[in-house]
């Protein structure tokens, strides 16, 4: 049998809300290494006694690279455990273009993101007819950049339903960025705190109030910042696809 290497989903935080493949995959893994800053270890409680364990926030790509090639000299086969979904800011291409240089196969399992997370804790629908029909998901400027045609203010003009992920540290300058590109100041916001973790913490606000808010509830990272009138719920029209005056498919209009 030859090594394999699983990235897989964890999920916004809670436990059961990995995908069952995820979890099985968990199960039968030889070495899991996951990321420990931000994926509950509580779904370690599913991997075998005998499978070794690696916390990535403690190690490099090259140190992560360095255990693919150990597991695929020993013939195991790996988990490599990100939170929420591995396409969503897991920095998982190059880990990808390292194991096709190794020749060591690959598969990705998807995993429910925070945003979606957030949106379940919330009872909220990002697309309201009326409202928003998009869903942005982006990031501030940090370590690593973001190309320019991708600005808050950019995307901001739009009035879409944004989902602000990594920058709960600067809510300050991404209050400033929204309004500056089109935002009213009193638009509906929301900052979900480990979106269904047992401590997940909800604050609503207004964006201009983004910043005071999380002062107030001590909140510095592990958020996404959801900014949109979906946030209200309010003034949206129902859809069409349940209207009694529509003909689908599947039934005849009134």
């Amino acid at each position: 049998m030859e090594s394999k290497v699983y990235f897989v989903g964890a999920g916004p935080g809670a436990k059961d809300l990995i995908t069952v493949r995820g979890m099985e995959l968990i199960k039968k893994a030889d070495m899991i290494i996951y990321a420990g800053s931000l994926v509950n270890p509580e779904l370690l409680e599913y991997a075998r006694p005998d499978c070794e364990i690696f916390d990535s926030s403690r190690m490099t790509l090259d140190d992560v690279v360095d255990k693919y090639i150990l597991a695929k000299e020993r013939k195991l086969n790996v988990v490599r455990l990100h939170t929420g979904d591995p396409s969503l800011y897991g920095a998982i291409k190059e880990q990808m273009d390292a194991l096709d240089e190794l020749r060591i196969e690959y598969e990705v399992c998807p995993g429910v993101s925070a945003c979606f997370g957030a949106a379940a804790s919330m009872n909220l629908e990002y697309t309201l007819p009326g409202i928003s029909q998009s869903l942005i998901i982006t990031r501030m400027a940090g370590r690593t950049a973001v190309p320019e045609k991708e600005s808050i203010e950019g995307f901001a003009a739009h009035q879409a339903t944004m989902a602000v992920y990594l920058s709960a540290g600067n809510l300050g300058e991404l209050s400033r960025r929204l309004i500056d590109g089109g935002y009213d100041a009193d638009t509906p916001a929301a900052i979900v705190y480990k979106a269904t973790w047992e401590d997940e913490k909800i604050v609503t606000c207004k964006v201009a109030e983004l910043e005071k808010a999380a002062e107030d509830n001590g909140i510095k990272k592990t958020a996404v910042v959801l900014v949109g009138n979906v946030v209200s719920g309010e003034g949206y029209e129902k859809s069409k696809l349940y209207d009694k005056h529509f003909s689908t498919e599947f039934r005849n209009a009134d």
